[in-house]
């Protein structure tokens, strides 16, 4: 009881951590069918699995939507800085830690845009597929980040198993040749009229304006892309934000595919009803289905890959397959974020997370619970704080004989 009492936060997550555990969440699903993927895994790296609790912190933060991101940081910034303030201490420790609490929310939300980490890799048995991304940036867009260069954006797919990548900035032409560490392939990003369409293949550069002026002219450009032996994909959130309404007449217009997972954060709460009438409409006239990193160099992990098969055609050409942490964005209210992604995060580690986790928590317990001895160094940690405990005790001396004692 003394311990509960002392440290409430440290058992309830480990509790928590056991719960989690009783129904968890597959590491990746099936974006079409929603099961899990046959032949398809992902491989944790060992530094990853070692620093489970900062890794799948960081990756969790990365997986918010637009909405349930701003509505975590509010929740979460306000109910650590009340918990700072409120706790017993003077005036000056309640003011730092009501500080604290909410710059380490922010910080860890910063990390997870800018902290070099190890990363999950796609990994699957079937040698027939192409582990790809249809969708990504570097710094050519106007959104890209500074110095993301083509060796960036390449190392940044390899890293998680992707063997090939089209670049696709916002209306800058990709026509080169690149293949080492991954394949990079031919594309671009047209912008036009409330609408992001991803031109694949080698792509001529086109005069905007003419397609810009309202939907009927946009529409136009699929007919463009063809005539230059490229394709056109439909992007999110562009077309169930501004388009919704057009998905029939981007179909008679000669659209050859839907974007159905986006990592971007405006993108990947496109709930599963809406995601439910693309496939179907794409089954119905045999439309590629695609998911997009939309990498721009922000944030070091992907929420999706594609087993894109060139043996098939249409929609059974490609594969979704994505973390489920990811499409379930869609499917909470953005003012829950701030428990049901906690709670997400959770069922979806692996047993061995699900172990690192428990040691990093046991180990600070230790680390809490051991009472300094008088005379103890400052030290460095649990070595400096525990060491008597540790220390060789020399067994007593025993009498000298005829029970004469030393003088």
């Amino acid at each position: 009881m003394n311990l509960l009492r002392r440290h409430p936060i440290a058992l309830g997550l480990l509790v928590l951590l056991i719960v989690s555990g009783l129904q968890p969440l597959p590491p990746l699903l099936d974006a079409v069918t929603g099961t899990v993927p046959a032949g398809a895994d992902l491989v944790r790296p060992t530094t990853y699995t070692m620093l489970a609790p900062l890794s799948n912190v960081l990756d969790a933060l990365t997986f918010l939507s637009l909405a349930r991101a701003r509505a975590f940081l509010a929740v979460w910034v306000i109910a650590l800085g009340a918990w700072g303030a409120l706790r017993r201490g003077s005036l000056g420790r309640r003011l730092g830690r009501a500080v604290i609490g909410p710059l380490a929310i922010v910080l860890l939300g910063v990390g997870a845009v800018l902290l070099p980490r190890p990363v999950p890799a796609l990994v699957t048995s079937d040698s027939s597929v192409t582990v790809l991304d249809y969708h990504a940036h570097t710094a050519a867009s106007h959104d890209g980040r500074p110095g993301w260069q083509l060796a960036d954006l390449a190392a940044w797919h390899a890293a998680q198993g992707f063997e090939a990548s089209y670049v696709t900035d916002h209306n800058v032409v990709f026509n080169q040749t690149i293949d080492e560490p991954i394949r990079l392939l031919p594309g671009v990003e047209w912008s036009v009229f409330g609408q992001h369409i991803v031109a694949i293949g080698a792509v001529a550069p086109i005069d905007r304006s003419v397609y810009n002026r309202d939907t009927r002219s946009m529409l136009r450009l699929f007919a463009e892309l063809h005539r230059q032996g490229a394709l056109g994909l439909a992007s999110l959130p562009e077309y169930w934000v501004s388009h919704w309404s057009d998905l029939d007449d981007f179909v008679a217009a000669g659209v050859d595919g839907f974007e159905i997972v986006n990592c971007a954060p405006k993108a990947i709460g496109f709930p599963q009803p809406q995601r439910a009438r693309v496939l179907q409409l794409a089954a119905q006239h045999d439309l590629l289905v695609v998911g997009a990193s939309d990498n721009h160099g922000w944030g070091k992990v992907t929420c999706v890959w594609n087993l894109s098969s060139p043996s098939a055609h249409g929609y059974r050409a490609n594969h979704v397959i994505a973390r489920p942490i990811a499409l379930a964005q869609g499917e909470w209210e953005p003012w829950t974020a701030a428990y049901t992604q906690p709670w997400l995060m959770l069922r979806g580690l692996s047993w061995s997370e699900r172990s690192s986790w428990i040691t990093w928590i046991l180990v600070i317990l230790i680390y809490r619970a051991v009472p300094r001895r008088a005379g103890d160094s400052a030290g460095i940690g649990i070595l400096a704080r525990s060491l008597e405990l540790f220390k060789l005790r020399r067994p007593p001396s025993p009498p000298a004989q005829g029970g004469k004692t030393s003088p």
